[in-house]
């Protein structure tokens, strides 16, 4: 079967861990994935998305109901850092895509391929077809579940006794080291030697966040998540930065040692994402699972110092506790609007900060940027 909406000849499937049962069409490549089943409401910003390392593991559901119309521009493509030019990291990092309608013929002055064929090219399977809005309102009601996914082969006609079989025995991805898998390896530096240097611990950065880094004139040395605290002072840092990633923060328990370290230390560090959550364990906080999570690029976040609130994207499903961040030294400063969830934190007496939402944007709005600003003169002052 075939439509201007679904021209794949494809058939696929997507089987919750309760037994609910989507079939669609299948586009990408051909196979079968399990992973964490989560859904983004952003209406663009899906090349970044999916090159998002904090997606790892996941399959990720769009609600938005056509994805894919701008298509896809060249991921050799580098601006002048040698940085992807239009992605988040060098590969799709989601396991797996689910839309309704994956757009087969997109328009735009940058594209080089459609999103079809640049799944298909890196082994991502994607389901189209579905109803994303049943599938999105089960997840709000029962919770993120796990989920396995299947694309046939061409003219091969769907079996669903063995999906449905192995959705109840569906490895849960926040149960690995999901950090360990996915940072990287050795350490890079960005930037000369002449400008100060900030560590950023790589738990899975987006590229943006070195990108604004950079762009506030300092030397970025990346190093991986296990890296430890004399290894990193190593590089005399100004300050340190905890990236974003994927998965459990208690799962990063060598990172946690390391954050512990460097505070002790008395540098400035500004954390995103997984590295407030990272902040906060090392602090002597704790985290907990949330029920379905924020993705999205219109977050509203209240700055309890001003008041004031402001929009921004975000993609997380886990959250510091505000009741275990007594006796810590740590105070909450930014609030989600919507839940009131913790969406950053800061030290009483020390120059350290982090947030759970995502400054450097890409995709979303770009008006917390004054908070690189901020680590910036913090930087400058430790100088």
């Amino acid at each position: 079967m075939e439509s201007a909406g679904h021209p794949s000849r494809m058939k696929a499937a997507l089987v919750l861990e309760d037994g609910t049962v989507f079939e669609g069409y299948g586009f990408g490549a051909p196979g079968r994935v399990s992973g964490e089943v989560v859904f983004n409401t952003a209406m663009y910003g899906y090349n970044e998305a999916l090159t998002d390392p904090s997606y790892w593991g996941q399959i990720l559901v769009y609600t938005y109901p056509m994805i894919g119309n701008y298509g896809v521009p060249s991921i050799r493509e580098v601006d002048s850092w040698n940085l992807p030019k239009w992605f988040e990291s060098n590969s799709i990092k989601v396991t797996a895509l689910v839309v309704h309608e994956a757009c087969s013929s997109p328009s735009h002055w940058s594209l080089r391929t459609s999103l079809d064929e640049w799944l298909r090219s890196e082994g991502v399977p994607g389901i189209s077809g579905i109803d994303t809005r049943a599938l999105t309102k089960r997840l709000r009601a029962h919770g993120v579940m796990l989920g396995v996914i299947e694309v046939f082969d061409e003219g091969e006609e769907p079996d669903l006794e063995p999906l449905l079989k192995a959705s109840q025995n569906i490895e849960d991805p926040n149960r690995r080291d999901l950090v360990a898998e996915l940072s990287s390896k050795e350490q890079v530096i960005y930037g000369g030697n002449d400008k100060p240097a900030v560590a950023l611990i790589d738990c899975g950065a987006k590229q943006s966040i070195i990108r604004q880094l950079l762009k506030r004139n300092v030397r970025v040395v990346r190093v991986p998540f296990d890296t430890g605290k004399d290894e990193i002072l190593e590089h005399k840092p100004r300050g340190f930065m905890v990236s974003n990633g994927p998965g459990d923060p208690k799962m990063c328990i060598r990172t946690i040692e390391t954050v512990k370290g460097l505070l002790a230390e008395k540098l400035p560090m500004f954390s995103i994402c997984l590295g407030n959550q990272i902040f906060a364990l090392a602090s002597g906080g704790s985290t907990y699972k949330l029920k379905f999570g924020h993705r999205s690029v219109n977050s509203p976040i209240i700055d309890l110092s001003s008041g004031r609130c402001y929009i921004s994207s975000a993609n997380h499903g886990f959250a510091v506790d505000p009741n275990s961040l007594e006796d810590t030294g740590l105070s909450v400063s930014f609030l989600n609007a919507n839940d009131r969830t913790v969406e950053g934190i800061r030290h009483k007496s020390n120059l350290a900060m982090s947030i759970q939402h995502h400054p450097e944007h890409s995709p979303g709005p770009s008006e917390l940027e004054f908070l690189f600003d901020a680590f910036a003169g913090w930087l400058k002052k430790n100088g």
